[in-house]
């Protein structure tokens, strides 16, 4: 893990540059895949279940008997666990319903904005090394709430044709039924185009890899919307002499197990601290079960030290980190100030794994300097604001003229003959 002393502010785009291949090495590959599905549809979907996930499917669809088999084999600890954390993740959701708004603009004129739930959504739940079934709370919860009417979960398959019990089972609990044997780019096709077995959707959810990621965003030049682009896990840890060294350890390392193209950094302003978290990550490391994978993010990662809290606060902002832990005496300073993270997570004893699974707050979350712009799922995420207006005659007699006079400005004389005659009408 490098280690940086006081970098220059011209270091920081390079000193933060995330360990992604460029978008341009990865697009040909999905296109083609995309292109494929579109017109062989289950067919090409199967080809490339083979070919990336190494198993010969006759059917994608999981089955009742499947998923019924997935819960008997759930341990009872284990379903209270994710019971619990369901339990937070709607309360948290729910609390984020928002009533009508209705605004008398002039006399006359009602403006009102009203949500509905987006009908057809697809999940996205990454398989693989390390099964996110917690991503199936994140995503199916908040749907739910939301009123979505059809909720497509696709997941890729392991070695032998199987998905992880887990999964099934979270999905099981959360109502969801259509579960699709599929990852990766193939699996954001199916969900773009629609194929035999496989429906379309109108919104696509769900973190993934780089080749996930920029399927995402090829989905959105056929008229279908993403949560965002979510790539690789990264964190970020803000931290002085008031932290723990061995939590801070702990919750880099936690990040670093994702995947060898995760990324963690820490930013403090103690040199004693860094030492000694950096210590500890050589301690705590070996104990790891996936310390290969671990091993090779902290490659990838930073520990850097500056003089105050100003440059650490820019050096976040800069950043702009999936998460962000701070552990710092004056953690008001950097809450009020933060302006660019997914997910914050403030104090010693709130590491980044109980926003991960139980806490409430959602786990989708834009990485890769996304959040820059980009929000982390919300129950938002799964509505749309339709807005409405309605116009009395003394409203329209009242705003009718603003109107023309716009209209004409703008050389749109359809526009406004549409106000003038029922202005014509009203005065006759």
């Amino acid at each position: 893990m490098k280690t940086i002393i006081n970098p220059e502010r011209s270091e920081w785009p390079t000193l933060l540059q995330r360990p992604t291949q460029s978008f341009e090495a990865i697009e040909d590959t999905v296109e083609e895949i995309f292109n494929e599905v579109s017109r062989k549809g289950d067919k090409a979907i199967k080809k490339y279940t083979e070919l990336f996930d190494g198993v010969n499917l006759e059917t994608i669809k999981v089955t009742n008997d499947e998923i019924l088999l997935a819960k008997s084999r759930v341990s009872e600890k284990l379903k209270a666990a994710i019971t619990t954390a369901k339990s937070n993740i709607q309360k948290f959701h729910k609390a984020q319903k928002t009533d009508v708004i209705s605004v008398d603009t002039m006399e006359g004129v009602t403006c009102w904005q009203e949500k509905r739930a987006i009908d057809k959504i697809g999940l996205y739940i990454p398989g693989g090394t390390a099964p996110l079934f917690s991503t199936v709370l994140m995503l199916a919860v908040p749907a739910k709430i939301a009123g979505c009417s059809e909720i497509v979960l696709c997941t890729p398959p392991n070695k032998d044709g199987s998905i992880a019990d887990e999964i099934l089972y979270t999905a099981f609990e959360c109502g969801i039924t259509e579960i699709y044997k599929v990852g990766g780019i193939q699996a954001i096709a199916g969900l773009t185009f629609g194929t035999e077995s496989i429906p379309s959707v109108y919104k696509i959810f769900g973190p993934g890899n780089q080749f996930v990621t920029v399927a995402k965003q090829l989905a959105t030049k056929f008229g279908v919307a993403i949560d965002m682009p979510a790539g690789p896990s990264e964190l970020m840890v803000a931290a002085n002499d008031s932290a723990n060294a061995s939590y801070v350890a702990s919750d880099l390392l936690s990040q670093a197990e994702h995947g060898t193209d995760s990324q963690v950094i820490l930013v403090t302003t103690s040199s004693q601290l860094l030492e000694s978290v950096k210590a500890e990550i050589e301690t705590q490391i070996e104990t790891l079960p996936r310390k290969t994978i671990a091993k090779k993010a902290i490659e990838n990662s930073r520990l850097i030290q500056v003089d105050d809290n100003n440059t650490m606060l820019d050096i976040i902002n800069a950043y702009a980190p999936e998460h962000l832990i701070i552990a710092t005496k004056d953690e008001d300073f950097f809450t009020s100030n933060v302006r660019n993270a997914g997910s914050v997570f403030i104090g010693n004893y709130t590491p980044e794994s109980a926003g991960d699974y139980a806490s409430g707050t959602n786990h989708t979350l834009p990485t890769n300097g996304f959040a820059k712009a980009y929000s982390g799922v919300n129950l938002d995420s799964f509505m749309k604001s339709i807005t409405f207006q309605k116009i009395s005659e003394v409203g329209l007699l009242n705003i009718g003229n603003a109107i023309e006079l716009m209209a004409e400005a703008e050389g749109l004389q359809a526009h406004k003959n549409a106000v003038s005659l029922r202005i014509q009408n009203l005065k006759q």
